[in-house]
């Protein structure tokens, strides 16, 4: 007669963190995230300074296109005003939160003829703090190139807002960031090309990206 065999179940130990373990291994990230801290800030900070100036470039170089598509002058203008189709007036500032791209009358056209608004773009929401220096207006001409214009129909803090066009100082924006450790630089030449540009490089065959001496 065969007799019944009852095995008992294995118990499996359940294995897990003790509280030592899990306070050690807290300290730890929070000591790595600490060391991490400062690396990340400035890695914010230049991708703010690189967001403001590809977007100012941006603003620039479809200033010359429409200049070019429209055969007509063109004015690049930053500002605080929000530039829309409905509020044609604004005033221009050197440090705009704001760009705006608007075709002006040509030369041969009747007093009547306006300016009209072609686009716009925020700088200030994708960098906030960054500060941008170098001219409140830019004018490209017909074949975009940079003219002088002394009646933008613009006005600015001074008085009226001019464009220039001086061959021993083309136009320049320094795009910085307080704590930031890099800057960068929208340049525009006469002939109406833009780019962008490190200040802290002299451009050469090994820094293609830095400005020129």
């Amino acid at each position: 007669m065969l007799k019944a065999c009852h095995e008992r179940p294995s118990v499996e130990r359940l294995s897990g963190f003790t509280l030592v373990e899990l306070m050690v291994t807290i300290t730890l990230l929070a000591i790595l995230m600490m060391l991490a801290a400062p690396s990340m800030m400035d890695w914010v900070r230049n991708g703010k300074v690189r967001a403001v100036a590809e977007a100012l470039q941006n603003g620039l170089r479809e200033a010359r296109s429409e200049s070019l598509r429209r055969s007509r002058q063109v004015v690049f203008a930053l500002t605080d005003s929000k530039p829309t189709s409905s509020s044609p007036t604004f005033t221009a500032k050197a440090d705009g939160n704001y760009w705006t791209v608007r075709s002006l009358p040509s030369m041969s056209s009747s007093s009547e003829e306006s300016s009209v608004f072609i686009s716009s773009g925020i700088l200030s929401d994708i960098g906030a703090g960054v500060k941008i220096t170098g001219p409140a207006a830019i004018c490209f001409n017909s074949v975009g190139r940079l003219i002088a214009n002394s009646s933008t129909a613009l006005t600015s803090l001074t008085g009226s807002a001019t464009c220039s066009a001086d061959i021993t100082s083309p136009p320049a924006y320094d795009i910085t960031l307080p704590g930031a450790d890099r800057s960068l630089r929208v340049l525009v030449n006469l002939g109406g090309q833009v780019r962008l540009c490190d200040p802290k490089k002299t451009m050469s065959d090994s820094h293609p990206d830095g400005c020129p001496a």
